[in-house]
């Protein structure tokens, strides 16, 4: 490849995409921008600066200490809503690149898709949905993080194509290919942790997969995570998709996890105590919008009450959650000298 001496480096790396991707590729000098137009970055492009915006955040931090499925594990080695975007990242970001397709916002869509998660996972998405007209969603919630809530109610500016994919990770389709990958991602990812989490757990065996998924997808994590992203790949990029039988396998292992684990009493044995949790801190932010940071404050005063309180309740980590809970409702032990 010949490049100009004066072309700075995201102009090669932007020539890189327009020689080496596929034709179905979002490639970044296409991209439809940002709501706030931006100077470029000499260094890097617009995806890219998306990927690092989003890794530097300070809600990207706090996934490190959001509950995944198992609300507060004994153990150092079950999945935390951090690890399980990362995990998510990096299939993704195989599938993307076996496909030609654009590597960078791949990325940069799945760090994001999970920003907008509460506390105590989908017990305290459920919780905050008794009080949200049209339901409290975390992939809504997720776009609200990058447009609005972070850097102090600036937002961070991202890219269309970012946001959609951030969007749409859940139950509807991306615009871009590389945002329907990261639906697949996220699946493949979290079924799979999902099952060896459980099996650490002592919820479930690796014996209690029904017999047909092992044989169609695998004995173990890797085989399964492998057969399932081969299984994309080979359909190619003119229709990201899962190839049969793999996909009604794909849909039968989610089936057997949610009776097996995400309805099972053990595994969820503390889960209406988180929802009770959060419910009572965020009636209580509601009754006291005085007690909310200061850039939550403003958030009340644009939008109301109710969505600031669920913007700030939303944003804990679970041990935080719980810290403000015993601050605000368990008395201080004191001792009579």
């Amino acid at each position: 490849m010949d490049f100009s001496e004066n072309l700075c480096a995201r102009e090669i790396t932007e020539q890189i995409e327009e020689q080496t991707l596929c034709a179905n590729a979002a490639k970044s000098r296409d991209t439809k921008g940002r709501e706030r137009p931006e100077r470029q970055c000499d260094l890097r492009t617009d995806y890219q600066r998306d990927r690092d915006r989003i890794t530097h955040s300070a809600s990207f931090r706090r996934l490190k200490h959001k509950t995944q499925v198992f609300i507060s594990p004994e153990g150092d080695h079950y999945r935390t809503r951090l690890t399980h975007t990362l995990e998510v990242s990096q299939i993704a970001r195989t599938i993307s690149r076996a496909l030609r397709l654009n590597e960078d916002l791949t990325e940069a869509i799945a760090l994001g898709h999970d920003l907008g998660h509460t506390p105590f996972g989908h017990a305290g998405e459920r919780a905050l949905s008794c009080y949200i007209d049209g339901g409290f969603h975390h992939y809504e919630q997720s776009l609200r993080v990058v447009d609005k809530l972070e850097k102090q109610g600036q937002g961070l500016n991202l890219t269309y194509e970012v946001r959609n994919g951030i969007l749409c990770h859940t139950n509807m389709t991306a615009e871009t290919r590389e945002g329907v990958i990261v639906r697949l991602a996220d699946r493949i990812a979290y079924m799979n942790h999902d099952i060896d989490d459980s099996i650490k757990g002592g919820i479930i065996s690796e014996s209690d997969i029904p017999a047909d998924i092992r044989e169609g997808l695998g004995k173990s994590k890797s085989q399964r995570i492998n057969t399932l992203v081969n299984a994309v790949v080979c359909c190619g990029s003119d229709e990201i998709k899962m190839a049969q039988p793999y996909f009604d396998l794909y849909n039968k292992l989610h089936e057997f996890l949610f009776e097996a684990v995400y309805k099972n009493p053990v595994a969820k044995g503390e889960e209406q105590k988180a929802v009770d949790l959060i419910k009572t801190l965020f009636c209580y932010y509601t009754e006291n919008i005085d007690k909310l940071p200061p850039e939550y404050k403003s958030v009340a005063e644009s939008d109301g009450d109710i969505r600031a309180a669920a913007d700030y309740v939303s944003s804990m980590t679970d041990r935080y959650a719980i810290y403000k809970f015993n601050e605000i409702f368990i008395p201080e032990s004191w001792m009579v000298m």
